[in-house]
């Protein structure tokens, strides 16, 4: 390498590309969003266990976790829920950045904020999967005791109870866990992911 092909200072030496190579799949940022109960992070380990057996490169953003950690100076107000996708639109970002095949899992109610991280992204990076359950199954699931909460009153803000959910309009993908398993929703976006190359489909036993 000659002097004029040295990179510039504080250049990167490995690329995405490079990192893509080596893991033999393409980076992708897979966007669940749904209700509280609509089986966001279920499905989205779920996902990640399948692609972990492939041998390919992957990571759950889930956002409880999340909101524990880098987000837990954030509440539940409009523009808090904004920010806290900001956040994790740019956690994904680097993620995808470094190759790997990203899972967020959060409900990122409002259909503005939604667009915000989608324009992070390229078009063929980004894919809006729409995780459908009505809100009558999502409480009667309630695993958390969330729903009877903000019925009380206790928790405020509360998606699909005193605080909107905006419906996805055109999402590039809608599973409806109210009627498909874990197993069928998997072999659905497992069949998004090897139709756009980001993975191969050869699903596990």
């Amino acid at each position: 390498m000659t002097e004029s092909q040295q990179p510039a200072a504080g250049s990167p030496l490995v690329t995405r590309a490079d990192r893509e190579r080596l893991y033999q799949q393409k980076g992708r940022v897979l966007w669940l969003t749904g209700l509280s109960g609509s089986g966001k992070s279920t499905l989205a380990f779920a996902l990640e266990h399948e692609l972990f057996l492939r041998g390919q490169s992957c990571y759950v953003l889930d956002g409880d976790r999340v909101r524990q950690g880098l987000n837990s100076d954030l509440g539940f107000a409009p523009e808090d829920r904004r920010e806290n996708l900001r956040r994790m639109g740019e956690v994904a970002r680097i993620l995808l950045d470094g190759g790997q095949i990203v899972i967020a899992a959060l409900i990122s109610p409002h259909a503005p904020d939604r667009q915000m991280v989608r324009d992070m992204f390229q078009p063929e990076d980004f894919c809006e999967i729409y995780v459908n359950c009505s809100l009558a199954a999502c409480e009667q699931r309630d695993p958390k005791g969330l729903y009877q909460r903000a019925r009380s009153g206790e928790i405020p803000q509360f998606t699909g109870i005193s605080a909107p959910y905006d419906v996805p309009e055109q999402p590039e993908l809608v599973i409806n866990t109210e009627f498909l398993s874990v197993e069928e929703s998997v072999i659905l976006i497992m069949e998004t992911l090897e139709l756009s190359g980001a993975a191969s489909l050869n699903i596990s036993g």
